[in-house]
C-alpha cells in the first residue's frame, strides 16, 4: 500500500497520470475553450491545404500500399480514402506540418498538429456505443496541449529556438499519448504506461529541418502517441518514473541537458490550464515562425521605400541588412527548394520586399528561382545583435535598406500579427481557414466544419468532425 501511494502521489510522473485521469470538462474555462477551438479550426485548415502537397502524397501512397487493415479513419482532403487509425493519424500529421503552416507555442513547439490527428483517428476507431462526445474530444485535446506545455517548462533549453531535436517529435509524442489516453478513458496505470511507451518513441534531429523529412516528425509524433496509448490499453508496461529526474537512469531527461521536472497538480475546482495564460501563435503564411518577424519588418521598410522613391525599385538598393537571432537552420542565404525557402530569413525578407506579401505562391519553384529575387538575395547581409535572442517570446526582426544614395531606411518588428501578444482576429482566422479548406472542400462543407468546431462541446458524437474532412 505504501508503494502504491508513493506511485500515485509522490512522483512527477504519477502527478501527470493523476491529471490526465482526473481532469474533467468543468475544468475548462471559457478562455481555454475559445482558444483551443481556434487551434482546432486552424489546424484542420492547415491539414486540408497540406493534403495537396507532394510530401503528403508520398506519405499517403506509402500507407495505402503497405497497410490496409482496419481502414476506418478519414484522411485530410481524401473523402473516399480510409486508413487504419494509426496511419490516418500519421498521414494527417504529415499534412498538418507539410508547409510549416501550423500553430506555434512558447516554449517552442507545434501543439495542435501532434494531438488533433490522433484524436480524429481514435474517435472513428471506437464502436458506436462508446463514441466520445465533442466535449470529451475538446477535453482530450486540451490534455494533450497541457502536457506538452508542462513538459516544455521542465528545461530552460526549451525556451529558445531548438538546436538539437525538433520539439514536436518529443513533447508532441507525449501530448498525443496523453490526449488519446484521456479520450480512450484509460486507467491511471495505463496512462502512466502510455507516457512511458511514448518516451521510447520520441525524438527527431533538427538536421532534417527544411527537408521533406521534417513533416514526418509531426506524423510520427501524433501516430506514435496514439500507438503508445493503444499499447498501454492492451497491457504494455513501461517505466512508471519516466518523467522523474532519477540520477544514473535517464527517462524524459534524456532529451535535455538541464532538466527540472515539477509535479502537475491534480485538477481542482479552479485549475488553470497553461493555455489560459499563454495564447498560441497562428501563422499568416506557410513558413517557420521566425520568418514572420523578418517578413513584417520587410513589409514595413518596403512602405517607407515606396514613399521615398515612388515605387519599389531594387536597383536603388545597395545592401539589405537583416538583424536576426543566431539560429543556424533558418539562416539560409540561397535556398533551392520550397522547404529550404520556408526556413530562410533571407528568402522571406526578400520575397516580402519584392512582392509586398508572403503567401502560398511564394514557395513555388518559379517564385523561388526567379532572377529578380536572386538578385535581391545577393544583396543580403545578416547580423546578429546581442540583444536579439533566439527565443520566440523575445526576438525581433529588423530589415535595413542601404541605398546607393547613402540613405538608410529601416523597418523593425518585435511582435508580428498572429503572435500570442497580437493574436489574429476571428475574421482573420476564419479567412485563413476558408482559404486553406477551399483547396479541398465546397463552401457548404467549409461552413459546416466551422459551425461544428464552434459548437464542439455540444456535439454528441465527435467522430462526425473527422467524417466531415
Amino acid at each position: 500500500m505504501v508503494t502504491n501511494l508513493f506511485l500515485l502521489w509522490e512522483t512527477v510522473t504519477s502527478s501527470f497520470t493523476s491529471f490526465i485521469h482526473g481532469v474533467q470538462p468543468k475544468h475548462l474555462s471559457k478562455a481555454v475553450c475559445h482558444r483551443s477551438k481556434r487551434m482546432i479550426l486552424d489546424s484542420i485548415g492547415v491539414g486540408l491545404v497540406g493534403s495537396r502537397t507532394h510530401v503528403f502524397n508520398i506519405a499517403l501512397q506509402y500507407c495505402r500500399e503497405l497497410y490496409s487493415s482496419a481502414a476506418v479513419s478519414s484522411v485530410y482532403g481524401k473523402p473516399g480514402v480510409k486508413l487504419s487509425p494509426t496511419l490516418a493519424a500519421f498521414t494527417n500529421g504529415v499534412a498538418t506540418h507539410s508547409m510549416d503552416f501550423d500553430d506555434t507555442w512558447h516554449p517552442a513547439t507545434h501543439p495542435s498538429g501532434a494531438v488533433l490527428p490522433a484524436l480524429l483517428a481514435a474517435s472513428q476507431m471506437l464502436p458506436p456505443s462508446t463514441k466520445p462526445s465533442g466535449l470529451d474530444f475538446l477535453l482530450a485535446f486540451n490534455v494533450g496541449v497541457e502536457v506538452q506545455g508542462r513538459l516544455m517548462h521542465f528545461s530552460s533549453e526549451a525556451h529558445n529556438i531548438p538546436k538539437r531535436f525538433h520539439p514536436p517529435s518529443v513533447v508532441g509524442t507525449m501530448g498525443s499519448a496523453a490526449a488519446t489516453a484521456k479520450l480512450l478513458s484509460l486507467s491511471p496505470a495505463q496512462c502512466t504506461h502510455a507516457l512511458g511507451i511514448a518516451a521510447s518513441f520520441a525524438g527527431a534531429p533538427m538536421a532534417n529541418a527544411a527537408t521533406q523529412a521534417k513533416p514526418l516528425h509531426m506524423g510520427n509524433a501524433t501516430r506514435l502517441g496514439l500507438e503508445a496509448a493503444l499499447l498501454a490499453a492492451r497491457g504494455m508496461e513501461a517505466n512508471p518514473f519516466i518523467l522523474d529526474d532519477i540520477p544514473g537512469c535517464s527517462g524524459f531527461s534524456a532529451f535535455y541537458n538541464v532538466y527540472e521536472p515539477k509535479p502537475l497538480a491534480v485538477p481542482g475546482e479552479h485549475h488553470e490550464f497553461l493555455l489560459e495564460k499563454q495564447d498560441i501563435a497562428f501563422k499568416r503564411f506557410p513558413a517557420h515562425l521566425g520568418m514572420h518577424w523578418v517578413a513584417d519588418a520587410a513589409l514595413s521598410v518596403r512602405n517607407l521605400f515606396i514613399n521615398y522613391a515612388g515605387s519599389f525599385s531594387p536597383s536603388l538598393i545597395r545592401t539589405i541588412v537583416l538583424k536576426v537571432p543566431v539560429s543556424k537552420y533558418i539562416n539560409r542565404p540561397s535556398p533551392s527548394s520550397e522547404h529550404e525557402a520556408r526556413h530562410s530569413f533571407q528568402f522571406n525578407a526578400c520575397a516580402a520586399l519584392l512582392d509586398g506579401e508572403v503567401g502560398l505562391s511564394s514557395f513555388t519553384d518559379n517564385s523561388i528561382h526567379r532572377q529578380e529575387l536572386r538578385e535581391l538575395l545577393d544583396k543580403v547581409v545578416v547580423e546578429h545583435p546581442e540583444d536579439n535572442v533566439a527565443n520566440f517570446d523575445k526576438m525581433y526582426g529588423e530589415v535595413a535598406l542601404l541605398l546607393h544614395s547613402g540613405d538608410v531606411l529601416t523597418g523593425k518588428c518585435d511582435t508580428f500579427y498572429g503572435h500570442w501578444r497580437n493574436p489574429l482576429s476571428r475574421e482573420s482566422l476564419l479567412k485563413k481557414f476558408q482559404s486553406n479548406a477551399s483547396y479541398v472542400l465546397s463552401d457548404e462543407k467549409i461552413e459546416a466544419i466551422i459551425a461544428m468546431v464552434d459548437n464542439l462541446e455540444n456535439l454528441s458524437d465527435s467522430s462526425q468532425l473527422a467524417c466531415a474532412l
